[in-house]
């Protein structure tokens, strides 16, 4: 249980392929801000609210796992935050693991290394995209120096953190039914929704027989799992490379959030490893809250959502980083093949991401037990401050998060965007209201003088801060001023069409690696895809890109 002044967040974060850059941002402020509070709380300055908050457990999909076990390992060594651009605009920061590994990724050209074909060999294509810099990335993200983590009061000791997978493989359990024929009495159902939990700690004997796989960067203690899990829960289906994750399966049968498949079902996984293909977390679960809130309950012991969604009474929350927040969508279709075919699998993807309804339920911006940070862009026009929210208000947010492997520039952006929306989120937007009798929040607050607690007052709602931010916005901007000219990056539809050339290269060696030139109607593909296919489908390829950069408006 938590010591009375402590508040407990659940980091959960969504999936975005390359706008992970604006997540990396939302960490490096975040992470910034508690170490900047617990700083002076340390040296005994005044009129520093007393209360703590720990960040208790992090959880995420897709780009937002990868971040999840980035940040993981960033504990390791000491964090410093990026708080402006490099002079020059495109050097690298190695110096931020956050930073270095979503912004500099291997190289500001990211479409060469992608549309390389290097990849693709006799052995078989394994992706539409070359992935081997995920490789190197991953590879660089879990190296680190110090041995054990650097305890920070603002992380918990032994965190908690897992990534979602949709594992091909699936996972068997069986609904028995009393059956007039004996031996079909089992009705097989199969699960492709899968975790893979770690625990930081300093050895082996940090597990607590709870599935929680033990971690440490430092001492390489399962960190190559780690690397692999990050890399699956990113691996986009058919874009990018699907990954294999090696695990022993007592770490499936001690978890409680198989049981259901395992000791429910009578059916535990034989000893040994456990190996499986999976692709992107975020397929089937791209915002896995409610594991973030199972975790909550265990540590606060607040079981009840009359506990946990009360202002007054709540000792956690969830917080939720997603660049791509769910909208109410208008359907768009007709009964013809090529519309029922996209519909029909976006309706497949939606219907496995459906929470239960009793979760649905405590969505509600009037709880206290989840918050959201998401993208949302100020701008001038016609002399009134105008905004930008979701998608659009990213660099990265075009072609479907993809846009980020385009143009540095956009991950920049996203960067900063993330490091501004946290910073305001925390100041304006992550409060108790000022009349609470929250124990945590009372006594935290009390005996601070009236003209310092006005800092620490929300602008927006007049709430107090939850973690309380001691520099708010300062005179320069947010944002550099990119090779445009402005604080919103583009790029040249000239510098788009020089990839055709590569990306005809790239089809016309994935058509010829899935077929087999010694048969005569292969020899007459290969010719189709050398003069006609490659071409035609480079340009819908390049055509595809330049209509999501101009309604994203980065189109110069």
């Amino acid at each position: 249980m938590p010591s009375d002044n402590t508040f407990k967040i659940g980091l959960c974060m969504a999936g975005a392929v390359s706008a992970g850059a604006y997540t990396a941002g939302v960490m490096d402020y975040l992470l910034e801000a508690l170490e900047e509070w617990q700083r002076r709380k340390d040296s005994g300055e005044a009129n520093v609210p007393s209360h703590n908050v720990e960040i208790s457990a992090m959880g995420g999909a897709s780009a937002g796992g990868m971040t999840g076990i980035i940040s993981a390992a960033a504990l390791f060594d000491p964090i410093v935050p990026v708080k402006v651009a490099p002079d020059d605009l495109l050097a690298e920061i190695p110096g931020s693991t956050l930073y270095h590994s979503w912004v500099d990724l291997v190289s500001a050209n990211m479409m060469d290394l992608m549309l390389n074909t290097d990849d693709i060999s006799k052995d078989g294509l394994q992706s539409g995209l070359n992935s081997t810099f995920i490789d190197q990335i991953a590879e660089r993200a879990v190296s680190v120096r110090g041995e054990s983590a650097v305890k920070r009061k603002y992380v918990s000791k032994n965190l908690p953190l897992f990534v979602t997978l949709s594992n091909l493989n699936g996972m068997d359990f069986s609904v028995t039914f009393r059956s007039n024929t004996p031996k079909l009495d089992k009705y097989m159902v199969t699960s492709h929704n899968d975790y893979v939990c770690f625990r930081l700690v300093e050895d082996e004997n940090g597990y607590r027989g709870d599935g929680f796989i033990p971690l440490n960067f430092g001492k390489k203690l399962n960190t190559e799992l780690a690397k692999n899990a990050a890399m699956a829960t990113g691996a986009f289906p058919v874009g990018l490379k699907a990954r294999e994750i090696v695990r022993d399966s007592k770490y499936l049968n001690d978890m409680d959030w198989f049981k259901y498949i395992t000791r429910d079902a009578g059916r535990l996984f034989p000893k040994g490893d456990y190996k499986t293909v999976n692709v992107d977390g975020g397929l089937i679960n791209n915002e896995p809250f409610e594991q973030l809130r199972k975790i909550l309950i265990a540590e606060t012991g607040q079981d009840k959502a009359e506990e946990y969604q009360r202002y007054d009474t709540f000792k956690s929350t969830v917080l939720m980083v997603d660049p791509f927040p769910s909208e109410p969508g208008e359907f768009k279709g007709t009964t013809a093949l090529k519309s029922v075919v996209g519909n029909t699998l976006s309706a497949m993807i939606d219907q496995s991401r459906v929470k239960p309804s009793t979760l649905i339920d405590t969505l509600d911006s009037n709880n206290a037990g989840q918050f959201l940070i998401a993208p949302v862009r100020y701008y001038e026009a016609g002399g009134k401050e105008e905004s930008v929210e979701g998608p659009l208000a990213i660099a990265c947010g075009s072609l479907d998060g993809f846009g980020g492997f385009i143009c540095k520039e956009f991950r920049i952006h996203d960067y900063f965007l993330g490091r501004a929306n946290c910073e305001k989120f925390l100041i304006d937007h992550f409060t108790v209201p000022r009349d609470t009798v929250n124990p945590i929040f009372t006594s935290g607050y009390s005996g601070i003088e009236n003209n310092a607690l006005t800092k620490f007052i929300s602008r927006s709602d007049g709430g107090l801060q939850i973690i309380p931010i001691f520099a708010g916005r300062k005179d320069e901007a947010y944002m550099p001023v990119f090779s445009n000219g402005k604080i919103f990056p583009g790029i040249r539809e000239q510098q788009i069409r020089s990839y055709r050339k590569k990306m005809k290269k790239r089809v016309e060696k994935i058509i010829l690696n899935i077929s087999d030139n010694s048969k005569l109607e292969n020899v007459l593909l290969w010719i189709g895809a050398k003069v006609v296919l490659n071409g035609k489908l480079a340009d819908a390829a390049i055509s595809t890109i330049l209509k999501s950069l101009e309604k994203h408006k980065l189109l110069e």
